[in-house]
């Protein structure tokens, strides 16, 4: 599982930390999530799943980087899930 971090240009250590505790609180989640939607029929560490965090309005996206047919399988969840509203989110 990848993240993409999207940030302003001034990046200083204060949100490069919070990208840290952000992804630290982000990946049992989405890992929870996966292990539901997959039953061991794609890749066994997820490191084929990509995803965008935008760090000013806390959301997250599945990216286009991700297989097309993963992506098919959990878009209508996910917003639900990780992000608690109804959008479909793909980058």
């Amino acid at each position: 599982m990848k993240f993409n971090w999207i940030l302003s240009d001034h990046a200083d250590s204060s949100v490069k930390r919070a990208c840290i505790d952000m992804e630290y609180r982000l990946r049992p989640k989405i890992t929870k999530f996966l292990l539901s939607k997959f039953d061991g029929d794609c890749c066994t560490d997820f490191s084929c799943f990509h995803f965008d965090v935008d760090m000013k309005n806390q959301w997250v996206w599945i990216s286009d980087k991700t297989p097309a047919d993963h992506i098919e399988k959990i878009r209508i969840d996910f917003d639900t899930e990780i992000n608690g509203h109804e959008l479909f989110s793909v980058a």
